[in-house]
């Protein structure tokens, strides 16, 4: 399979400028591919964009990771309906830190370099860009995006100066990379493609030179019609301060069976092959969630690497698997996922001061109707537990005593 029919086999090509997507396959480019510190870190949508870019770089292409540095102080409004906060400059360097700790991750061992936007804008002149690039750039491009026409159109909240000139600023990077680096090629999300045709425009105007833009699907929960990644609990991060590995891993664990085996094309390394014998396995017996629990465990190695990943799993299949409680990672990861309690202390007193349970009144009848279990064992009495163990109630409620 050449590049280009594993592109298009992953569900990787939304958009494109390119006359044919096979010029990819023989002739090696420099690329590029941006994230903007307006959070703290990238989220499972810049995932899905990241993994098309880190099939490039494994098939020759030179990469170049772009931190929105100065960007970032100002923010992309295309999509959004009102004016953004701006961030504090503190904000915007620690998740540019953390930007910077994902792209050496997520890319380890591939021929990639890391460039920030503010290390070339700080030092241009207001006037120089507006002669140099602003005197390149019509009106008429700008004001036709349809955020924009929303955002002054009757019963639009307006938008700043500011904001107007993000896509100017975006392309911008895009003619810098080509002049520095020869960088022809923009890689980005669908929602990114305004910005990223800005780009070519400006290279094409000033530089009288074709770069191209090839743009990732929004990715799309089966179950629910909505955009992918987002839960009742918030946006799926790959930062494991805001979303945690066992809780990154929980959530691939549970996503819909309509749309696993796409969902593992587009965040997972593994061979068309595998998948293909993954999907046989789910189909002959969806009810053992095949997909899901390799999918799990792929993107999860691959965001917070192994030993977390197998923590993650292992951890899962003490909870629900019936698996004894052992190993030390697997115990650290768990006291930061559950209550906890003291080994010496009683079920009664454990539950209660949990907030597992209200009394030791609540803790005697839940007993007495086996609702209670130590280390997947129902217990009869209200006993002292002296080693590390797991209690449960009922179902899905789980104390890890210490």
């Amino acid at each position: 399979m050449t590049l280009s029919e594993e592109l298009t086999w992953r569900g990787f090509v939304n958009q494109t400028t390119l006359k044919n997507l096979a010029e990819l396959d023989d002739k090696p480019r420099a690329i590029y591919f941006g994230v903007d510190p307006s959070g703290a870190g990238m989220q499972i949508g810049n995932l899905a964009s990241a993994m098309m870019v880190r099939q490039l770089a494994a098939n020759g292409h030179t990469v170049y990771l772009l931190l929105g540095g100065a960007t970032g102080m100002i923010g992309d409004p295309d999509g959004k309906l009102d004016e953004r906060d701006l961030r504090a400059v503190d904000e915007i360097e620690t998740n540019k830190a953390e930007i910077k700790r994902q792209y050496e991750s997520l890319f380890s061992g591939l021929d990639i370099h890391i460039v920030d936007n503010n290390d070339w804008f700080q030092h241009i002149h207001y006037l120089s860009f507006l002669r140099d690039i602003g005197k390149h750039v019509p009106m008429s491009m700008m004001l036709g995006r349809d955020f924009i026409q929303t955002r002054l159109g009757e019963g639009g909240n307006g938008i700043s100066y500011a904001e107007f000139s993000y896509a100017l600023i975006q392309a911008y990077d895009f003619l810098h990379l080509y002049r520095e680096h020869g960088v022809t090629l923009q890689l980005c999300g669908a929602d990114q493609w305004g910005n990223a045709i800005a780009g070519v425009d400006m290279i094409r105007r000033i530089e009288g030179a074709e770069a191209h833009v090839l743009s990732t699907p929004l990715v799309i929960n089966h179950a629910t019609g909505r955009k992918f990644g987002k839960t009742e609990g918030g946006a799926v991060w790959l930062n494991p301060e805001f979303t945690s590995p066992y809780k990154f891993y929980q959530f691939w664990l549970n996503v819909d069976d309509a749309g696993v085996i796409e969902y593992m094309k587009i965040y997972t390394v593994l061979s068309c092959e595998e998948i293909e014998e993954i999907a046989a396995q789910q189909s002959e017996a969806p009810e053992r969630r095949v997909a899901q629990k390799r999918l799990a465990y792929e993107v999860t190695k691959i965001v917070h690497g192994q030993e977390r990943a197998d923590a993650a799993r292992d951890a899962t299949n003490v909870l629900f698997g019936g698996a004894p409680l052992e190993g030390a990672e697997v115990i650290e990861m768990l006291s930061h996922e559950l209550p906890t309690g003291t080994i010496g202390e009683s079920v009664s007193d454990i539950l209660v001061a949990s907030g597992i349970a209200k009394s030791k009144g609540e803790v005697r009848r839940l007993i007495a109707g086996s609702a209670i279990s130590l280390n997947g064992q129902k217990i009869s009495d209200d006993i002292q537990v002296t080693t590390q163990s797991l209690l449960k109630k009922g179902k899905n409620t789980f104390v890890l005593v210490r």
